[in-house]
């Protein structure tokens, strides 16, 4: 089915006569309608008809609209030829054809209809544009396949003598419907363009002429024989079918022998339910075919089957449409369509449900219902809602020219006409309301069947407390009424009033004195009193008087008076109930008293349940007058206006007039009495506080309470009791000022226990009111529930996400459920019985909160009064909260408030369910509270949340691509900030300039951006969060011609744009010292990020990268990497831009001595250099210190040979490069690095693949007990000389020896030792043992190394045989191809596992334990010869060497924490620093930045709002730099609303000019040059007297070719920055010219001459400069500054000129001289 709206799901009521009827909600259906198509054929009813559109009812509840333009061509014809026409008379016409469509299509008229477009409109989110143009319905046929018997619809062509010519889509084929054929249904003549379903009753010429009939016989059934197909097959065809099978949603039927059809469960006769059984034969229409899926729809109900039958476009049951229906039983759910529901028909529901009537269709005769509360709730559902007269709240729509569109709610639009905006007409209503305001009126009339509302803002008729005339009826001679002037004749005014009401005031009732021309008196909209003198309601004829209304005259009788003193108990009965209140009778006289709803407690919440308890007829004691005043108070449930006294039921109010802790006059107010009102309205600067015996004070916003407040609207509610103090009198106006600061107001003793049982008490008083009605069974089952009570349930649902529901034999129409916190720990299935206790009864919805915690369930345990426990809340409920007492099962009652004026700004500051409370007994079983404990409780004070405050909107935004003009105010290297003409600042991205020639300038920008900033105009304590936003703007010439296409593009799409290995140019924003890392921009959103490695070539520049790139500099880079999620784009300056085979690279190593050297690559990538390939010629120690051998599993093997690195040498290596066995023969001598020492012998690594071993007896002459003593001596990368002697190839082993006769090296140990020598006839032990191998760790952990300072790598002999993998980045490879070391087992040992042993180089080689650690001394052939097995001591040595080394490195730590530029790590080293220097900027940009690189966006705003808090006000600058960091933030991440948040705070709280000249800064160095200009725009506006704004406007535009001479002020120094940056940036010429004007002008201006004299030095020809200094040298100035330019000359001439200019200028310094002499002489 068709997708509606959400809060509009299909449902209905079968409406029979005799019948219960059935409503149906439905969402979805599964069938066809979930997903319709265009182009299916469809049977629909007419519905609805208006001028130019027919509303047509389709199946399962859908609509569709029919154009006038989509009935048939020959009536869209007809049309076009009127319209065309200039006839004023034919034009009239044309309306009246239109209007025709009531004729063409009748209400109830079936029609073919043809589904040509679905779509979506403002009024309706899915529609169906429908079309029975014949050529559209029945495309599929042709002349062929017409038949005898079918179903055609067609369109009246022609009207001829005999009949009728019927269009029916068909070229080539004529059909005629003869005269006498329509006669019977049809008594008048039918008209072109009428619509008519017809039965085919001859086909004639192969199909050329067919003659059609309206009388359908009674047994006008398709028969098989035929020939029916898909094609021919029309919506409204009968046919005979069979019943296939019966599904829970519908029938699927067997029809003329080849088809399948479905019928919905909407479409099935409700009385023949159940006959439907399979293989049934039933007669069927076809209601539906879509051609494209091949599904046919039928329908069993008899106004579609039974022929003469007609479709019933009302119900029977009269229009019910947005009518409330209760006690609705739901009789069917069917799955993804909705719910059928049985509405009362004088029978009581089981299940009770409420529901609304939202729409009836005809095809399906049946209504549609919602049971959703949003809709059921809502006042106003159709505009037969409204009446005249009402008042109503709606929200600001549209304003217009005649008037203002207002919206009352979803789908009821109302117009206020002009001259009702306001009691007087507003020239300029823009300015008084907005889009969205909300508003309240009045309703003048209402046209529910054109669907027109009119509304009035008129404050005297909004609220008029006058009877208000809505027919002429209500006008009876006497009465006045409020009435507003429609017109003014020179005989009288014509008063209107509502719903069209309006009489005549003549002249003589005008006024008392005599009036000659109302004109000049009265206006149109005028609102006045009016007394009706007479009145005939028969011919709606009224008279008037203005005068009389002035007098007072009125017919009303005077109300008897009642006197009652204030404070005095009265007894009342109920008269009417409104929403606002109940009007009471005070007995026994009966007087009329209002009692409004927030009167009835002192609890809010308890006041609408009292409301609801009430009913008309009952009596409420303990009621007081409020005021001996009487007060025009509107009595809701009568049309009239009654003097009413206001009475109150709040037990603290009656409490202080009892004790006379009230004023009765003002004059008994005095500064400091503390009195109890309630709050009688909000106001944005404060509230309004009444007090018995009406006086009214006012709390200010800053006396509210002590929190801050930013919209009084969420602090009270309009009613609640509050106590106040008085603050301040004001005695000549009688008004005086109130503060409800609990700081400042003293509760009354008990005052919180006394509340407490007041509200229990009027929640039991509910209870028992509901359970004393009729038929309330299920109010007196809840109302003898109790808090605390044990219920045995039966689980009926449960879920861990939604909790459990539960039910009962004893409260069988109860809602039982228990949250997932109350379930938690409990395992329920369904149909499980379990013991729960209750926590909370809502009365009214019928619902029981409980729960199953065993710990709430458990034996209740008695308490002691006066202890003090643990309580957690376990429910909450508006004013209420249930709490447990520790582990006592014991649960009691407490309010979440525990003052009066204690108020809730945010969340979490509120009790919510899990919160742990300190409670303490005051009585164990109290009476009050049901026999529940009663405690006093605490909690720690909630943190302060301060609110946002209102942006600055001062200055107005500019939009992207705005090109707008600045000055120049500030400049950095990356950006300029710049000052708008409007005073609003921006920021501009540029390359690097120099400040000195752009400060002060004016540019041409346009704005591409935006970013948030702050300033100071609010202090920071009260407006913490206070942003602006600052445009981006850029000075880029090609971005500033508007006519060039200028669109956002988002920041994916640009790094989408990016291809790796593209050459770009970017400029260098920051180096970031902590991650060594350069990043750039390539556009104000996009930032790339250039590593170490990547933008160095030679080794020396890795100590200080950032010498090498200065701020602002422009770079060409290669893309790396680029990813949109998370957005990152690497990028590389040494122009590779990836790794490759056989290249050199340039890496930052990490020394492992196991291993060799780690290399890091640039563009991420790791690899190892092993010892051997350090350098051609081995040497000891030499991990002092890439070329690529290969890649492998992601890491590269590298080398740093020299005979790699510059393979072009001719030297030959002293120790060549093993490449594999094949290199070495048995007796080589060959060099070495010690890998490890072992039991198993000396294992020595000859190159990056192969090592060898040296047995035990192998490696030195001396005889050794344990291979201890060699390792001592034989540390890891010693350099080692080795004799070959033999070589496995099979299993690729090298057998070594370090013997000195072999080697002819001196022996490995010393002989200090005092070892023996090896006996030659010796039998090694160590010869038996070669079932051993070596492990692949020789790093063995911390603790072992300081326990036996020695390198433990062995393992001990367990039966394993260990693969050592040395190609640890192998780690996938089968075990063969990675060992490089294998011991040959003895045959005499036994068969050994195989496990393969290897490590990733991502994990630190100090993770790895060796497996001796594990066994060591276990199975030590060494150790079981000497019999000791005991762990070695330590000794004083060794004890001392690791106090030491534990000394030292607590002595590294704390040097490292009291280093103020070690670069913290993470968040907490930060917020170590932090706390030491909270006001430090850098700290706080360093910390932001920590978050970025880790994308965390919000944690980074989240740290620069700390900042802004944290940071004293007085650090201006350092704040700045805060704000700046988050202008880019917002800038790079966030959005561009986001940024102009921050701009405006930035503007609060800090200079406004730096702060625009930081954003321009920004947008130019971003590129957002529409941005930036509109920020300088703003900048010039704004600070037109600054010259750094003007320089850097000046600035920004010559970056972007655009500068004016319109731009330059008549300041000098201006004019000159101008004149410098033409130089720099411009034409030089230009600025010659302009530095000519200014010195022609201002000659005594020596400082400009002298820059002039620079920049043309500089700029200019030899020629030129002389000519220049030559000028200069003859200026009537002082001599000493002539000595200064002659003394520049001449340099200029020693520097540049020949011998002879140089004299020449000592001569003209000598004539200088001399005719200073003389006129000093003289």
């Amino acid at each position: 089915m068709a997708s509606v709206e959400e809060d509009f799901p299909r449902g209905g009521s079968a409406k029979k006569p005799t019948e219960s009827k059935i409503a149906v909600q439905r969402t979805e259906v599964d069938n066809l309608f979930q997903n319709l198509k265009e182009g299916i054929l469809m049977l629909g009813c007419v519905k609805d008809v208006t001028d130019f559109e027919v509303t047509v009812s389709l199946p399962c509840g859908m609509q569709g609209f029919l154009s006038i333009k989509n009935i048939c061509e020959s009536y869209t014809k007809l049309l076009s030829e009127q319209l065309e026409s200039a006839d004023t008379e034919i034009v009239f016409s044309l309306h009246r054809r239109s209007a025709l469509c009531n004729t063409l299509l009748p209400p109830g008229h079936a029609v073919q209809v043809c589904d040509c477009q679905v779509g979506s409109s403002q009024r309706r989110r899915s529609q169906h544009q429908l079309s029975i143009n014949p050529k559209l319905v029945n495309k599929a046929l042709t002349s062929n396949s017409l038949k005898a018997g079918m179903v055609l619809s067609g369109c009246v062509d022609s009207v001829e003598d005999h009949g009728y010519i019927v269009d029916i889509g068909l070229s080539g084929t004529k059909a005629f419907l003869p005269r006498e054929a329509v006669k019977d249904k049809y008594p008048e003549e039918l008209k072109v363009g009428q619509n008519v379903t017809c039965g085919v009753d001859e086909v004639k010429n192969d199909g050329r002429m067919i003659r059609l009939s309206l009388s359908t016989p009674t047994q006008a059934c398709a028969e098989s024989e035929q020939g029916w197909n898909l094609t021919n097959l029309l919506p409204g065809l009968l046919v005979k079918a069979t019943i296939k099978k019966v599904t829970k949603h519908g029938l699927l039927l067997d029809f003329l022998s080849s088809f399948t059809g479905q019928v919905d469960f909407l479409h099935m006769e409700p009385e023949q339910t159940d006959s439907y059984t399979e293989g049934a034969q039933v007669r069927a229409c076809v209601l539906y075919v879509d051609p494209s899926s091949r599904l046919v729809g039928l329908s069993l109900r008899t106004f579609l089957t039974q022929p003469g039958s007609s479709i019933d476009v009302s119900p029977a049951g009269g229009d019910r449409i947005g009518e409330v229906v209760k006690d609705c039983k739901m009789t069917a759910m069917h799955h993804m369509s909705g719910a059928l529901l049985e509405l009362p028909d004088n029978t009581r529901a089981f299940v009770h449900h409420i529901c609304r009537i939202m729409d009836f269709s005809p095809m399906d005769q049946i209504h549609f219902a919602s049971l959703r509360k949003s809709v059921i709730s809502k006042r106003f559902f159709r505009y037969h809602d409204l009446h005249a007269g009402q008042v109503v709240e709606g929200t600001v729509s549209v304003l217009l020219t005649h008037g203002m569109i207002v919206k009352v709610s979803d789908h009821i639009k109302g117009l206020v006409p002009r001259t009702h905006l306001s009691d007087i007409l507003l020239k300029n209503p823009e300015k008084k309301y907005i889009e969205g305001m909300k508003i309240k009126c009045r309703v003048l009339s209402v046209d529910a069947e054109n669907k027109k509302l009119y509304l009035t803002r008129k404050k005297a008729l909004v609220e008029s407390p006058l009877p208000l005339f809505l027919t002429f009826s209500d006008a009876r001679p006497g009465r006045v009424s409020h009435g507003y002037i429609v017109c003014i004749k020179d005989f009288g005014c014509i008063v209107r009033f509502y719903n069209n009401v309006k009489g005549l005031v003549p002249t003589n009732e005008l006024s008392s004195e005599p009036i000659v021309s109302p004109q000049e008196v009265f206006y149109v909209g005028q609102v006045l009193k009016a007394k009706v003198l007479n009145c005939d309601p028969a011919k709606e004829k009224m008279a008037l008087s203005f005068k009389a209304a002035v007098e007072g005259d009125t017919e009303e009788a005077p109300q008897p008076q009642f006197d009652c003193e204030v404070g005095t108990k009265l007894e009342a009965k109920v008269l009417k109930k409104s929403v606002n209140g109940l009007e009471v009778a005070i007995l026994p006289d009966e007087n009329r008293a209002m009692l409004p709803t927030m009167h009835l407690s002192d609890h809010m919440s308890n006041c609408p349940l009292l409301w609801e308890s009430l009913q008309e007829g009952d009596n409420i004691s303990n009621i007081v007058c409020s005021s001996k005043t009487k007060q025009h108070v509107v009595s809701f449930l009568s049309k009239h206006h009654k003097v009413e006294f206001i009475v109150t039921k709040k037990p603290t109010v009656l409490w202080s007039l009892e004790e006379g802790v009230v004023a009765k006059d003002f004059s008994e107010i005095t500064v400091g009495m503390q009195l109890v009102g309630w709050i009688k309205n909000i106001m944005s600067y404060g509230v309004f506080v009444e007090f018995p015996y009406g006086l009214v004070g006012l709390a200010p916003k800053s006396a509210m309470t002590n929190k801050f407040v930013s919209d009084t609207a969420s602090v009270f509610q309009p009613g609640q009791t509050v106590l106040a103090k008085v603050t301040n009198l004001d005695e000549e106006k009688r008004r005086f000022l109130v503060t409800l600061k609990m700081s400042e107001v003293i509760s009354p003793d008990g005052d919180a226990q006394t509340r407490l049982f007041n509200g229990v008490q009027e929640r039991k008083a509910v209870s028992e009111m509901l359970a004393s009605r009729e038929n309330s069974d299920l109010h007196q089952q809840l109302s003898a529930l109790a808090v605390g009570e044990k219920l045995k349930l039966t689980v009926d649902t449960s879920s861990k996400d939604s909790g459990a529901t539960f039910k009962s034999d004893d409260l069988t129409r109860a809602t039982i459920l228990a949250t997932k916190h109350h379930v938690m720990g409990a395992s329920l299935s369904p149909g499980q019985k379990a013991t729960a206790v209750v926590l909370h009864v809502d009365i009214l919805s019928g619902q029981v909160h409980v729960s199953v915690l065993p710990k709430l369930v458990a034996k209740k345990k008695s308490l002691t009064e006066g202890t003090k426990y643990t309580a957690m809340v376990q429910h909450v409920d508006k004013d209420f909260a249930v709490i447990s007492l520790e582990d006592t099962a014991q649960l009691t009652v407490i309010q979440t408030s525990s003052h009066l004026n204690e108020i809730f700004l945010t969340d979490s500051e509120r009790l919510k369910a899990g919160m742990c409370l300190a409670a303490e007994v005051i009585e164990a079983s109290c009476e009050a509270l049901q026999g529940l404990p009663l405690v006093s409780w605490a909690r720690s004070a909630p943190n302060r949340q301060r609110t946002v405050s209102e942006n600055l909107t001062s200055t107005k935004g500019h939009r992207f691509g705005d090109i707008v003009r600045g000055k120049v105010k500030k400049v950095k290297p990356t950006s300029i900030m710049s000052h708008w003409r409007t005073g609003a600042r921006a920021a501009c991205t540029c390359p690097r300039w120099g400040r000195s020639q752009m400060f002060g300038s004016e540019v041409t920008a346009r704005v591409i951006g935006g970013r948030e900033a702050s300033s100071q105009r609010f202090l920071p304590f009260s407006h913490p969060k206070f942003t602006y936003t600052i445009p981006e703007l850029t000075l880029i010439p090609s971005k500033l011609d508007e006519s060039a296409d200028f669109k956002a593009v988002p920041t994916k799409e640009k790094l989408n744009g990016y291809k790796v290995g593209e050459k770009i140019q970017c400029f260098v924003s920051k180096f970031v010292p902590e991650r060594k890392t350069l990043e750039v921009t390539t556009d104000p959103s996009v930032t790339g990020t250039v590593e170490l490695l990547a933008m160095i070539t030679n080794p020396t520049d890795a100590s200080h990268p950032e010498k090498l790139y200065k701020l602002g500099q422009a770079v060409n880079a290669k893309v790396v990497e680029v990813s949109s999620k998370p957005q990152r784009l690497m990028l590389s300056l040494t122009g590779v831009h990836k790794l490759e085979e056989h290249s050199v690279a340039r890496g930052g190593d990490n020394i492992h001595p196991t291993v060799g050297l780690l290399v890091k690559l640039p563009f991420g990538g790791m690899g190892a250099v092993a010892v051997t390939d350090l350098a051609d010629a081995y040497r000891p120690n030499p991990l002092d210190g890439c070329f690529l051998l290969g890649e492998e599993n992601g890491k590269w093997q590298l080398s740093l040979r020299p005979s790699r690195l510059k393979q072009k040498q001719t030297k030959p290596a002293k120790d060549p490069e093993v490449l594999s066995l094949d290199k070495l023969t048995a007796g080589q001598i060959i060099r070495g690095y010690v890998k490890s020492v072992g039991e198993q012998g000396v294992f020595i690594r000859l190159s990056a693949n192969i090592t060898g071993r040296a047995q035990l007896q192998q490696s030195t002459k001396y005889f050794v007990n344990h291979h201890k003593v060699l390792s001592d001596h034989l540390t890891p990368n010693s350099l080692l000389t080795t004799k070959i002697v033999s070589i496995d190839t099979k299993e690729e082993l090298v057998h070594l020896s370090l013997l000195p006769e072999d080697t002819g090296k001196p022996d490995v140990l010393p002989e200090s030792l005092g070892l023996p020598l090896r006996l030659l006839g010796e039998e090694r032990r160590s010869t038996t043992r070669t079932g051993g191998n070596t492990p692949e760790e020789s790093t063995v952990s911390k603790k072992k190394k300081k326990k036996t300072k020695q390198s433990k790598s062995d393992e001990n002999d367990s039966g394993v045989e260990v693969y050592f993998r040395e190609e640890e980045d192998k780690e996938e490879e089968e075990v063969t191809k990675s060992v490089s070391v294998k011991v040959a087992q003895s045959s005499a040992a036994p068969s050994r596992l195989q496990l393969a042993a290897g490590f990733s180089w991502d994990v630190g080689l100090s993770s790895l334990k060796p497996a001796s650690v594990a066994h060591e001394g276990d199975s030590s052939e060494g150790e079981d010869e000497d019999g000791s097995s005991k762990t070695q001591k330590k000794t004083r040595h060794e004890l001392e060497q690791e106090k030491k080394a534990a000394e030292k490195a607590l002595v590294q730590r704390e040097t490292e924490l009291m280093n103020p530029s070690l670069r913290p790590e993470d968040a907490a080293a930060f917020e170590r620093l932090l706390l030491a220097s909270p006001d430090s900027s850098l700290l706080w940009l360093q910390y932001m930045a920590n978050h970025l690189q880790a994308t965390q966006i919000e944690q980074a705003r989240a740290v620069a709002e700390r900042a802004l808090k944290t940071i004293s006000f007085r650090e201006e600058q350092e704040k700045l730099n805060v704000w700046v960091a988050l202008l880019n933030l917002e800038n790079l991440y966030g959005t561009e609303e986001s940024l102009k948040k921050v701009f405006e705070r930035a503007l609060q709280f800090c200079e406004p000019m730096p702060v625009f000249q930081q954003l321009a800064d920004i947008y130019a160095k971003c590129d957002k040059t529409k941005e930036a200009e509109g920020l300088y725009k703003t900048m010039v506006k704004r600070f037109r007297q600054s010259k750094a704004v003007w320089l850097s406007y000046g600035t920004f535009l010559l970056q972007q070719e655009g500068a004016e001479e319109s731009a330059l002020q008549r300041n000098v120094d201006v004019i000159a920055k101008f004149a410098q940056l033409e130089y720099r940036y411009g034409d030089s010429e230009k600025g010659r010219t302009m530095f000519d004007k200014i010195l022609t002008s201002y000659p005594k201006r020596t400082d400009l001459w002298s820059v002039f004299i620079d920049l043309m030095v500089k700029h200019g020809s030899q020629k030129e400069v002389r000519a220049l200094f030559d000028r200069v040298i003859h200026l009537s100035v002082s001599v000493k500054k002539i000595k200064f330019f002659f003394k520049r000359y001449l340099e200029y001439e020693k520097k540049l000129g020949t011998p002879q200019s140089i004299q020449a200028v000592k001569e003209k310094a000598m004539e200088f001289v001399e005719a200073k002499g003389t006129e000093a002489a003289n």
